[in-house]
């Protein structure tokens, strides 16, 4: 004997309970038991539940799982966690992709957001707890080579507004991350073990290509950390710690925040300055000390203060840096200082050559001198033996 109940009056009318009664009566005869099918709904994980299980049987185990995670808090967990597993659906999938997308999310960081719960999904097939994976219906974007990095007159902005970060370990991992080129996950998660101050190594016994990597440290990175050794805790495992589960500095985004409010902030001061303006603290009026802003504020009345005084503030801001563009930077004036892409690659640790090429269209200096070279010799050949830009001194 099954129960079921169809809904309550008067929500439902008579003709409409008899309508849907005879409908329950031909699925019994037909073998189905909507019984078992409800029961069967109420026992299944939600996806939160199944991102749980997948945390706890497989996540956990992975060395991006610190990433994963986040990925998840931010993307996945506000419109999928509460769903049952064989509600969500493609279009679902695809509307959080696209959202990404309009948000102005890069196409690698939408691609491992589809990635992550493609494999929730297919985990929880794997373990019986779901029968379709609705992320295989949805399409991956196009991957972009990303060649941003910190060029030259932003390098000075740049480690000016560095100097004034008021966390010594955030400043110190920005500046070790961009001194080594080494990955972002492996910096955050550097050990004292790891480092060889006699011979200047820094051994990282595991990295994303799942190959160990030696890391040579400068002057500049081995006084960086000597100094922080000398004022770590006794015992202390992480060249970097943090307050959080992992026990080492997590992702400081709020700090790389910090860097460019500051130097944008700096440059709109001497332009108001420059165009005979003036950018002073609010004073209250109370106690006539200065009012506490906060730099989001400070930005929002200096900006305003700028375009009073029809200041062009275009460049104020340096645009469009990412942390992971510190290590790119690495490679980048390692190619523009002449070194050969082998090189760049064994330093970056990349296992391809494609990894590398990269930054062989970085530096347009060679590619310029081999064109002058070569228009030159065509020039030498034709009987002129004027290179273009002497013609054009010339008025020719």
């Amino acid at each position: 004997m099954e129960r079921i109940s169809l809904a309550r009056y008067p929500e439902m009318t008579i003709e409409q309970a008899r309508k849907k009664a005879a409908e329950i009566i031909g699925k019994i005869v037909e073998g189905n038991n909507p019984g078992e099918a409800r029961r069967a709904i109420r026992e299944e994980p939600t996806f939160r539940q199944l991102f749980e299980e997948f945390a706890e049987r497989h996540g956990k185990q992975k060395r991006a799982w610190v990433s994963d995670a986040q990925r998840y808090r931010d993307y996945l967990d506000r419109s999928l966690g509460g769903h049952k597993v064989s509600t969500i659906n493609a279009p679902m999938v695809t509307r959080i992709l696209s959202d990404m997308e309009r948000a102005g999310k890069a196409n690698a960081t939408i691609n491992n957001v589809r990635a992550l719960a493609s494999c929730i999904f297919g985990k929880g097939i794997e373990w019986g707890r779901c029968s379709t994976n609705p992320v295989s219906a949805t399409k991956t974007r196009k991957k972009v080579s990303r060649d941003r990095f910190l060029q030259t007159h932003e390098l000075p902005r740049f480690f000016a507004s560095l100097a004034d970060e008021p966390n010594e370990t955030v400043r110190d991992y920005f500046l070790v991350s961009l001194l080594t080129g080494a990955r972002r996950a492996n910096v955050l998660a550097m050990r004292w073990s790891e480092i060889n101050f006699n011979d200047k190594i820094w051994r990282i016994p595991r990295t994303k290509n799942d190959e160990p990597q030696n890391v040579t440290l400068t002057a500049e990175v081995l006084r960086i950390l000597k100094m922080r050794r000398s004022a770590a805790t006794p015992g202390a495992d992480f060249v970097f710690p943090g307050d959080g589960a992992s026990g080492h500095l997590v992702e400081p985004k709020k700090g790389w925040k910090r860097i460019f409010d500051r130097d944008e902030l700096s440059q709109l001061k001497r332009w108001i300055s420059e165009a005979g303006g003036r950018f002073e603290p609010l004073i209250d009026e109370e106690t006539g000390q200065p009012t506490y802003e906060s730099m989001d504020a400070l930005l929002e009345r200096a900006r305003g203060v700028a375009r009073a005084l029809k200041v062009q503030t275009e460049g104020a801001r340096i645009p469009d840096l990412r942390i992971h563009d510190l290590r790119r930077t690495m490679g980048s004036w390692q190619a523009i200082t002449g070194a050969s892409l082998p090189i760049i690659g064994k330093s970056l640790n990349h296992k391809s050559q494609q990894a590398t090429a990269i930054y062989a269209r970085l530096d347009l200096d060679p590619v310029r001198a081999s064109v002058e070279r070569a228009t030159d010799a065509m020039l030498k050949a034709a009987g002129i033996g004027q290179t273009a830009n002497a013609l054009e001194k010339e008025g020719g």
